[in-house]
Order: structure tokens, then sequence, then C-alpha cells
């Protein structure tokens, strides 16, 4: 299918990788077979699914290599990602752009390196297959065009997994995605250096049963996608927003969840449906912190219910913080 590469987009490279909601999630076998197959293919020691973030390169599966991330400012895939056919280092050591930084220097020393880049159907590359080795090598154009074709592998394989983890009518995570996404962060409390406590918040919209009742389901489907466009235009960059069923969504939130609770309310309050004019849309929110008596999602997503439930009984169209 042909597109256009897109190398000088940083915003929309960012948000391609974003749509695909992967960084920061659990290991899955697909891409661990990936690695451990092109580790086997060109006998280096280290392999990596790397994503390019915002400031950082976080791996999605690895080999060989022991941080899940690293500064972006010192990858060799921030500069794969930059060039159409990847990067090809044969000694790193005699590499202005390498030679001193701290993957070179010190662990895991890395001397060679050949990356392929992830890119999308959209021509964004938001990330890189690499192989990687501490002894210098020159690699062949038949391994950059082995490797590229493995990282077309890769790509396939996030378009699948982001059908899989989609609502169909929203965009937003299904709800399996969701409770999963939930799970991954119940297992890693703390979270990123620095953060704060994140804390999920189930929303639930007002008389939506009315909407669908006086108006039809083709309205009340306009009011669904409209809905959760409001609520992601007030969301920050490593908040997730999920669908969970009918007229109820649920959002991981990281930093200053009462104010972001309040803002997504004020935005539905706030949004037009083209299709209903002059019907009012409304919602109500419960929010829960990750803090005891919290140890399962269940338990989590129980009293962000019980909050649900309060906001509702006080009159709707309000949030209210467990």
């Amino acid at each position: 299918m042909p597109f256009r590469l897109k190398l000088d987009d940083e915003a929309g490279r960012q948000a391609a990788l974003d749509r695909y909601q992967i960084v920061d999630t659990a290991a899955e076998e697909e891409f661990e077979q990936i690695v451990q197959l092109v580790q086997r293919v060109f006998g280096t020691p280290m392999a990596a699914v790397t994503l390019i973030d915002r400031d950082r390169q976080w791996f999605k599966a690895r080999r060989g290599l022991g941080p899940s991330e690293t500064p972006r400012n010192i990858a060799f895939c921030h500069h794969t990602i930059t060039a159409a056919e990847g990067l090809a280092v044969a000694d790193a050591r005699l590499d202005p752009r390498f030679a001193g930084t701290p993957l070179v220097a010190g662990e895991p020393h890395i001397r060679s390196y050949l990356g392929a880049p992830l890119r999308t159907p959209d021509g964004y590359q938001v990330g890189a297959l690499c192989v990687i080795s501490d002894e210098v090598r020159q690699f062949s154009a038949e391994e950059r065009e082995i490797l590229g074709r493995f990282s077309d592998v890769v790509v396939s394989q996030m378009e699948l997994r982001q059908l899989a983890s989609q609502d169909s009518l929203t965009g937003m995570l299904t709800r399996r995605a969701f409770d999963q996404l939930l799970y991954n962060r119940l297992a890693d409390r703390h979270g990123p250096t620095g953060s704060a406590e994140p804390a999920l918040a189930i929303i639930d919209l007002d008389h939506f049963k009315a909407i669908n009742d006086c108006h039809g389901h083709g309205c009340g489907d306009a009011v669904l996608v409209a809905v959760a466009h409001a609520i992601c235009t007030v969301l920050g960059p490593h908040d997730r927003l999920g669908r969970l069923g009918g007229e109820e969504f649920g959002v991981l939130l990281h930093e200053n969840a009462a104010g972001v609770a309040e803002a997504i309310r004020a935005a539905i309050a706030a949004t037009i449906v083209p299709e209903l004019p002059g019907v009012a849309i409304t919602a109500s929110i419960g929010v829960a912190g990750l803090r005891a008596p919290v140890d399962s999602v269940d338990s989590w997503v129980h009293i962000a219910d019980a909050a649900l439930y309060a906001a509702k009984a006080q009159g709707r169209n309000r949030v209210v913080v467990a």
C-alpha cells in the first residue's frame, strides 16, 4: 500500500504511537517470539523491539538487555526512526553520535548495531526492531533487508493487537483491554519515578436510555462517539480511556485525578451532538485512587463504582472522589 514517509512530523509520529496504546504494557508472547527468532537468525547477544516515546526509548520485548527503558537522547533507535532505511553501526566507538555515550562506554558496551524502523501504514516511524552486539561487526545489505522484513511483521502484529483491543464504535480500549491495563498498573503500583498515585475514574452518561428510547440507537451511538472525543480532549499524555460497555467509560488517570475528572465532566456537559440539537448531555463520575484497600482490579472498580453511585444519588452531573 503506497504511503508518504513522514520523518519531520514529530507530533504526528507521537500521535501515531499513542494510538497503538502499547507503551508500558505487559510482555506479550507474539513480540517475545519475534525477538527470540531475530536474535537467533543474526546470532547477536542482544535484540529488541523498541518504541520511541516523547522522551524515552521503551522496550516492548528484549533479549540480553537489562532496563525496560532508556532516555531517548542516548538511544540508537532514536536515530533509526529518523532515517528511511534504518541504521547500521559497525563500531559505535568510531561514530561521533555514539562514542562516549553511556550505552557504549558502559553496560551493555554496544559496539555494533542494526536497526530497522517500525513504519506504520500511514508513514510514521514509531520505533525499531534492532540487533545489538558487544563486538565490532559489519552488516550486509542482505541482513538489512532481512531485518526490515522482520520489522514489517512487528508492525503487522501491532496492527492486529490494536484491532483486538479497540472498541469498534468509539475507537477507545475495549473492556477486556482496559481491565488488562488496570491489572498491569496494579502490578506496578509505583509506576514511573516521581509519578503521582494513579486513579480510576468510571463515567456513566446520565439518562442515556431515554436518548436511545426517544431518538433511536443511531443517535445514541453519535452521543457515545462525541463523548469519547470530548473526554480525550482533556486527558494527559499517559491517561487511557476505555469503553466499559453501553454508556459507561473508564479512565486511568495519572496526575491530578480530581481536577481531570471535573474537566471531563465539564467537557461532556459542553458537548453538542448535531443529531440532537438542544439535548443536554451530562455524566456522573466516580474516582478511586490506587491505595488500600485496593488489592485487585475488582476491588478497585468496586470502589470507583461506589463513588459513581454516590454521584448519581447526589443529583448526577457531578464528580465524587472515594
